[in-house]
């Protein structure tokens, strides 16, 4: 710009400078005035930023995600270089602008100094917007956080309410606990303000200070007892929210706000008789939002205190009965109240009003209000099962409703009202439900039908029918459970055990590949009671007799096992019980062995093992195959309890027969390999072991040699075996078999923890390299043949011992049952457990020869042992 100055020539100035001055002026006004001119020159041609709405538009016009970012980083970059400039006109709207860009996931974080530039500056709507940018920007990791405490301390000063009550929100929402005890002081001050605006601000940010740093409770009790006397609705609200979440956190500050109950039934009670109030009043009612939190507080105060539930049991009585349905809001007084009246110790009559009210619930058009009703109903039904069983047909109606969310709800509130009186009723409809339910429903209804059933049948024969019908609607979404329920039921209801086959015949003969555990019952029942089906005396009330030959039943079971549809685990079954029929038929053995000899070469392994040793039976083995395939006796193995869903609200059921007691869980099936098998469960010498088994266990095959079972029972008096050897017991595994405590079982129908008052005392009988493995012996009265062995395997190591497997034989005189281990790891100085149960019927001298291996710090590791010096217990 100097050169203007040093030329004689004024038309080379800018014309503004040409038009008022000439040379007379000094040099000075000349270099003033041109200064001047260029700034204004150069405002001019500085385009005006975007603004915020024009931003938005570009935003929303772009096809695509790429075309969007191009706007975006072409505004920030605008943004960035006018944030260089130390006084810019345009910050307030860079700003704005800059916050819409970080909602739509943009980092901003560039624009935090510039929030606390807009916080500093005297002019309200620039405080506004850096306030704003602040609650979105900034939090306790960033370090800009501890530059605002000085502003937010001002700005509470502040002579505008307005400059305060922003203060105060900023505060709440970003306020660390450091910046929570620097200014907790201040807001505790100004909830005493003669302002309602300022002193509703300040019970809010104090509501958010307790619930960053609790232990400044304290400071702002005496003030928030003030705000109950208020007369503004904002500032009652504000106090009411601030007791609730003090009484929540402390039981003495909940002890100390007990004495307003009178105060905040007076508020609710004038709530209620107040006429129309134009500030107030939404849809008829008068201010439904201070009702809301007042019912709420009510309930918290009164849980578990009989006299303050008494002093608030009429006006919960006067808001059910005179709050108006007809809108939202007053449901929504309703439902708070349903909410205090089932949570505090209120009058009987109190709770039935309760629930019709949410029977009413369950009528309304709108589907939240349904499914708000149910859930709570769900909670409600432990507490007051009469009164929810009145709304029964309603709750059934819900099971046929559109929406997925209220059928769920519905079935398992059905599963709930469950009992005795009703339970015909009430599988009717579930089994319908069952029918036509989604396949996200039909694993869970299953199960727990069938758990119904188990709980509250009147006899067994409904109960059989009930999981047939279970077995059929839900096809292949029936879990294990069910499978393994419904074998156990068959297998101990001997008067019913006709009639079960031939139901399930007539099942099986049409297609079951989508019902693959329903072929799997079938073929397992079939299998064992066969001769029933064919050769049995009729089965009474039943409509269409079973007329067959054997080649017909043969020939299903030859299409079970042919069809690919058809899973690995139901040929299992099917190929068992095909070999159980050649012992059950009268003639048809030879098709039976060439359809097994046709699995000799099955692909998949299990299924060619199978057909294989199962061939040995009809050669070999001829003589062996009637007794090995014997008919399994009645299992003893205790079905699930009822659980989840389905409580003891209406006690125990009581069955027309075989009234027998609920037993304990089972434990799962103990992991051995090959070997253990064989010489716990592969020779007549030893006696059965009836330890749970999986139904898909295979049949050891006669051609293994024994010589591993004669060293384990090496010194044993073990005769030659003069009757052909029987398999153990094979019961079905589940998942629901895994109980955790094996020190409580029932044993034979007897508690093992309760079998004491014979006690013989304990017997070290393994000590060796760490592992120290105790016998503890015990005998029940009731039951002098059985004795219960309690195992504990310690390690002292310093190193956990990992696959610990124990294993026991006795002599054939004796009958051995080994239930699960409590695990197969063994920490440092821990131990695991187990159960074993002897049964002594000849009242011979106990011996036994163990086998323990284990996975040490110097590799694997198998001990042998024998153990003959038991007390004479087993032989009084």
């Amino acid at each position: 710009m100097w050169p203007y100055y040093e030329t004689e020539d004024w038309s080379v100035l800018p014309p503004e400078l040409n038009r008022r001055f000439n040379p007379a002026f000094n040099m000075a006004s000349i270099k003033q005035a041109f200064n001047e001119a260029v700034e204004r020159v150069s405002t001019v041609r500085m385009p005006a930023p975007t603004r915020l709405r024009d931003l938005i538009r570009q935003i929303r016009a772009a096809r695509t995600a790429a075309e969007e970012r191009t706007v975006v980083n072409k505004e920030c970059a605008y943004i960035r270089s006018t944030f260089r400039e130390e006084d810019s006109v345009w910050r307030c709207r860079n700003i704005a602008k800059l916050l819409y860009i970080h909602m739509l996931g943009y980092p901003a974080h560039f624009g935090q100094l510039e929030c606390l530039k807009l916080i500093a500056s005297p002019r309200f709507t620039d405080k506004r917007i850096g306030y704003l940018g602040a609650m979105l920007l900034l939090d306790e990791r960033q370090d800009v956080h501890l530059l605002i405490t000085n502003c937010l301390k001002n700005d509470l000063n502040s002579s505008t309410q307005f400059v305060i009550g922003l203060a105060l929100c900023t505060l709440g929402a970003i306020a660390s606990p450091e910046m929570a005890r620097d200014l907790a002081s201040e807001v505790e001050r100004l909830m005493k303000s003669p302002n309602a605006y300022i002193r509703k601000k300040a019970a809010l940010c104090a509501f958010r200070i307790i619930r960053r740093v609790p232990e400044l409770m304290e400071m702002f009790l005496p003030a928030t007892r003030s705000l109950l006397t208020e007369k503004n609705h904002g500032v009652l609200i504000t106090g009411v929210t601030l007791i609730t979440e003090m009484c929540e956190n402390s039981v003495d500050t909940l002890n100390h706000f007990k004495k307003i109950v009178p105060n905040l039934v007076r508020i609710l009670k004038n709530l209620i008789l107040a006429g129309y109030s134009p500030e107030h009043d939404v849809s008829g009612v008068s201010d439904p939002f201070l009702q809301v939190k007042i019912l709420r507080l009510l309930r918290i105060l009164g849980r578990n205190d009989v006299d303050a539930s008494e002093a608030m049991n009429d006006i919960l009585a006067q808001v059910a009965t005179n709050t108006e349905t007809s809108k939202n809001v007053g449901n929504t007084i309703l439902y708070e109240t349903v909410l205090s009246i089932m949570d505090i110790k209120s009058e009987s009559g109190l709770r039935v009003l309760a629930v019709n009210i949410l029977g009413r619930f369950l009528l309304n058009n709108d589907k939240n209000i349904r499914y708000v009703a149910l859930n709570t109903l769900l909670k409600t039904v432990y507490v007051d099962t009469t009164a929810v069983q009145r709304h029964r047909s309603t709750i059934l109606e819900c099971l046929k409703d559109p929406d997925v969310s209220i059928r769920r709800r519905a079935m398992e509130l059905s599963f709930a009202l469950v009992n005795t009186s009703n339970i015909r009723t009430m599988m009717k409809e579930l089994l319908l439900f069952l029918e036509r339910a989604d396949p996200e429903f039909k694993a869970q209804c299953s199960s727990n039908i069938v758990m119904s059933a188990e709980r509250f049948a009147p006899n067994k024969r409904w109960h059989l029918e009930t999981l047939f019908k279970v077995l059929v609607a839900a096809g292949n979404y029936v879990r294990d459970d069910v499978v393994a329920c419904t074998i156990q039921l068959i297998s101990e209801t001997q008067a019913q055990q006709g009639y079960a086959v031939g139901a399930l015949w007539r099942a099986l003969e049409r297609d079951t590949s989508d019902k693959q555990p329903l072929a799997q019952v079938a073929t397992w029942c079939i299998g064992e009671y066969g001769d029933l089906l064919l050769y049995g005396p009729p089965v009474e009330d039943v409509d269409a007799p079973v007329n067959l030959t054997e080649d017909e039943v043969i020939d299903v079971y030859q299409r079970l096992l042919w069809n690919p549809q058809n899973t690995v685990v139901t040929k299992q079954y099917t190929l068992l019980s095909l070999m159980k029929l050649s012992t059950r038929f009268q003639k048809g053995n030879e098709k039976i062995r060439q359809i097994i000899d046709t699995f000799g070469s099955n692909l998949h392994i299990e299924l060619q093992q199978r057909g294989i040793e199962f061939s040995q039976l009809f050669r070999k083995y001829e003589n062996l195959r009637p007794a090995l395939l014997e008919r399994m006796p009645p299992m003893e193995t205790a079905r699930p309890q009822a659980n989840g869903i389905i409580g003891l609200v209406n006690g125990e059921p009581e069955l027309e027969e075989d009234k027998s007691p609920v037993l304990e869980q089972v434990p799962a099936p103990v992991s051995t390999d090959s070997s253990a098998l064989l010489d716990l469960l592969g020779s007549t010498d030893l006696a059965p072991v009836t330890s749970p088994v999986s139904v898909n266990a295979q049949v050891t095959s006669p051609t293994v040699s024994n010589n591993d079972l004669l060293d384990l029972l090496g010194g044993l008096d073990l005769s030659s075996p003069t009757s052909a050897p029987s398999l153990p017991q094979i019961q079905p595994t589940t998942q629901i078999f895994s109980p955790t405590n094996t020190s409580n079982y029932l044993v034979d129908g007897l508690l093992t923890s309760t079998t004491t008052q014979n006690e013989a005392p304990s017997l070290v009988v393994f000590d060796k390299l760490g592992l120290k493995i105790t016998f503890k012996l015990e005998r029940a009265s009731e039951n002098p043949d059985l004795l219960v062995i309690n195992m504990s395997a310690q390690n002292s190591n310093p190193t956990q011992l990992t696959d610990f497997l124990f294993q026991a034989a006795v002599p054939k005189t004796f009958q051995l049952q080994m239930l699960s281990p409590s695990g197969t790891v063994i920490p440092p100085a821990g131990q695991v457990t187990q159960v074993l149960k002897v049964t002594n019927v000849n009242k011979a001298t106990l011996r036994m020869r163990l086998r323990i291996s284990y996975n040490g710090t110097s590799g694997p590791i198998l001990e042998q042992t024998e153990v003959n010096y038991f007390p004479s217990l087993m032989s009084q």
